[in-house]
């Protein structure tokens, strides 16, 4: 009922206008809009403007097209959910209902540029909202799950020092309750039917707002949005990126983007980009594009906001409170979405369910991003649909490293060859190029220049910052090789992250939520190998002498359940195995390598 009301109120706000009925034929991998890969590395530029807005410059430009009729009649956001509602609006409604939330932003609560905005919302249209007018505002937006607990949702206001929060009312208890050790935090908007005491109910603030709002004339490197990324020791980082880090440095998954080093983008240069190659998403105007990564990853920001709008595509979302293999193939099988991106772990899911009654009339691309995809899984998926799985490699500091392209020949378990973005390189120790068929790390080349398409810095985190830097290159952490051909392929991560169903997951974070259960007396967390998830979260526990006679499967049971209410509950462990002492070296850390080799070695 909450739902509906909203979605009532949303629509209502919308300016009307017909939306036809989108069905395309089943296509082919032939590239739309670049010969192949060489031509595409080749013909690429990208110039940097010395102001950039993508609120202004992207989004509101194609509103300009959609009015003179210069683009498809697709939605520009096409939003549904299990109760059979939906949401449709053009560039025009995105930017009268963005323009509302703008000067509720600036008047109700008071947020100059440059302040900072968590916002913690499932895929529910208001969450597209905040992060459009959070553009025109020039306010940071920071994203966040709302798997976040407590304890997360303190250490994420108190370090980023935000001074408003959007969530909804089932997250709005546990932000009440830190609220009080948040010394910046002074605004705080719910998505609710009701509202809510010491809150701004949102819904109720859109029916009365301006929708007369000018978007702010940002410079191209304006920190534009920050993410917390885990990592294998202390508490996650935070990454900066600027307005055209990933406004204008997305155009390389979706398309490429010009600009002029003297000013904004105009009209002009907004219909020229239509012209120029669209590279691993390969999206054109007429596109339906739908992204199932949760709101609070960077891969949200690159498949579901910047790469389609880019491209005056359609976004289209299903808010789902769960993965259902039934419900994602039902959805494909009835909506007309041509480009589908999700994890390996779904797309696994997806294979084991059946898929004899579904067709998918429309779908014509399928790439997938966030851990290695296992050959069986793509295998599966071309037999059932005829489809290759394009796979693709980055991080939450980067766009796209490495991708496979339409038109070039896809070499199972690769990632594929680099993006035009990024010089990418594998390196030693050292920083010296490695040879084809060697191991090594990860490298992207940051000097003279600095690629476009890669984060700032990590915020108040100098040291960490310092540590991705090996000579003229930024290291990415993860090891593999580039084999004669200059298909790059993924070895292992050289630090501990672990990467569950998509999810990226700091074995400190997990310890740190182990060691406060009366039972551990100390832990090490890592990586062990799964059929379905690719990888789980692993805890060695050893435990406090009291309690090591007690039952032990029932006790794997309740610190497990203790984890879940400690801590975000995709990061519990799923493996618990108990054990006499930890390996450690002289220094007393624990060797987590060797744990995790024993792992991986069972396979």
């Amino acid at each position: 009922m909450e739902i509906l009301l909203r979605v009532k109120c949303l629509q209502r706000l919308a300016i009307p206008r017909p939306v036809r009925a989108l069905h395309r034929d089943y296509g082919t991998a032939t590239p739309q809009n670049f010969a192949d890969y060489d031509s595409m590395k080749r013909d690429f530029k990208l110039e940097v403007p010395e102001y950039f807005n993508f609120a202004g410059d992207v989004l509101d430009k194609w509103t300009d097209m959609e009015k003179a009729g210069k683009r498809p009649s697709n939605p520009a956001f096409w939003w549904v959910n299990g109760d059979g509602e939906e949401v449709r609006w053009g560039f025009e409604e995105l930017g009268f209902l963005s323009r509302k939330l703008a000067n509720i932003l600036t008047e109700f609560c008071g947020l100059r540029r440059g302040d900072r905005v968590v916002v913690i919302l499932p895929q529910i249209p208001e969450w597209w909202l905040a992060n459009v007018a959070c553009l025109r505002t020039g306010t940071v937006l920071i994203p966040g799950t709302t798997q976040l607990t407590q304890k997360d949702i303190l250490y994420r206001l108190q370090s980023s020092k935000a001074k408003c929060i959007i969530t909804n009312e089932a997250v709005a208890p546990a932000v009440d309750a830190v609220a009080p050790e948040c010394e910046n935090l002074h605004s705080k908007l719910v998505v609710s039917q009701n509202s809510r005491e010491g809150w701004g109910h949102l819904t109720g603030l859109m029916r009365h707002a301006s929708d007369n709002h000018t978007c702010v004339r940002t410079k191209h490197d304006e920190m534009m949005s920050i993410f917390f990324t885990s990592g294998t020791s202390g508490f996650p980082k935070m990454t900066g990126h600027t307005h055209s880090s990933f406004g204008l440095g997305l155009s390389v998954n979706g398309r490429y983007c010009h600009g002029t080093a003297a000013g904004s983008l105009n009209v002009t240069e907004i219909r020229a980009i239509l012209c120029f190659p669209r590279f691993w998403l390969d999206l054109t105007p007429s596109d339906v594009m739908w992204n199932t990564s949760d709101t609070g990853w960077a891969k949200t920001a690159w498949s579901s906001v910047f790469s389609p709008w880019t491209q005056g595509a359609c976004v289209f979302a299903h808010y789902l409170p769960r993965f259902e293999p039934t419900s994602i193939l039902q959805t494909l099988a009835k909506f007309p979405i041509t480009v589908f991106c999700s994890a390996p772990t779904a797309y696994h899911m997806l294979v084991q369910s059946d898929m004899t009654s579904y067709k998918f009339k429309s779908l014509q691309h399928c790439v997938s991003a966030g851990e290695p995809i296992n050959l069986e899984v793509t295998e599966q998926w071309r037999s059932k649909t005829g489809l290759d799985i394009y796979e693709g490699y980055g991080q939450t500091e980067t766009v796209l490293i490495c991708g496979n392209f339409k038109g070039m020949k896809i070499k199972p378990g690769s990632m594929g060859k680099p993006s035009p973005a990024f010089d990418t390189k594998i390196l030693d120790e050292n920083g010296n190029v490695l040879p084809p068929g060697q191991e090594g790390d990860i490298g992207l080349r940051v000097l003279p220049n600095r690629p476009l398409g890669l984060f700032t810095h990590y915020i108040d985190n100098p040291t960490k910052t310092a540590s991705t830097l090996r000579g003229n290159y930024y290291i990415t952490g993860d090891r593999g090789y580039m084999d004669e051909d200059g298909y790059f392929w993924f070895i292992a991560r050289s630090d501990d992250i672990i990467s569950s169903s998509g999810y990226r997951i700091g074995p400190f974070e997990v310890e740190s939520a182990l060691i406060g259960h009366p039972a551990v007396a100390e832990s090490a967390v890592v990586s062990s190998p799964d059929p379905i998830r690719g990888e789980v979260v692993k805890a060695f526990i050893v435990l406090n002498p009291n309690y090591k006679s007690h039952d032990q499967d029932q006790l794997k049971k309740d610190i497990q359940e203790y984890v879940k209410k400690t801590t975000a509950p995709y990061k519990y462990p799923r493996k618990v195995e108990f054990v006499q002492e930890l390996p450690k070296t002289i220094s007393g850390k624990i060797k987590r390598n060797e744990l995790k080799k024993k792992e991986w070695e069972k396979i």
